[in-house]
């Protein structure tokens, strides 16, 4: 097992050392269902012009049209870096049983890519943050959430 589980990495490293290749980031996930791949992307910000377009959000969109399907807990993603804390909440929102990763977050920041500030910035008030976070037309928003709770045939996600 632990072969096949080695065999998934080398191929999120393999495809991170070519993205840095062609000029991009040195980052990249494959997404695994029954050990077969599913879907493999590198990071894509630069070339997309896209500051979500990491490597395990990219594969992540991909599987889930391939499987269609947004809950994939199934499947297993091997990416080449502990997740940022955005491609962390995609794996949880898409349901991932498991990450296996190479670089550990300290890695990134040491080239730097830090993602420290926004684990510090998620400790503070909502008010105290970098970021101004206004509230704005709560009671006329909060009807769409009414709506949606009142709806029989609404799909859970």
């Amino acid at each position: 097992m632990k072969e096949i589980h080695e065999k998934f990495m080398r191929e999120a490293i393999n495809l991170s050392q070519q993205n840095i290749e062609r000029g991009g980031g040195p980052f990249a996930a494959v997404i695994v269902k029954n050990g077969e791949l599913i879907s493999a992307s590198a990071n894509t910000v630069t070339d997309d012009n896209d500051p979500t377009a990491h490597a395990e959000v990219n594969a992540i969109r991909t599987a889930c049209k391939k499987l269609k399907t947004y809950d994939l807990s199934d499947c297993t993603i091997y990416t080449s870096c502990e997740p940022c804390p955005m491609c962390l909440g995609a794996i949880y929102w898409a349901r991932i049983a498991k990450v296996y990763y190479g670089n550990t977050k300290s890695d990134a920041q040491n080239i730097g890519f830090d993602d420290s500030f926004i684990y510090e910035e998620l400790e503070l008030a909502i008010n105290k943050r970098k970021v101004k976070f206004i509230q704005l037309l709560p009671t006329e928003a909060i009807k769409t959430f009414q709506k949606w709770d009142d709806l029989d045939d609404k799909i859970e996600y």
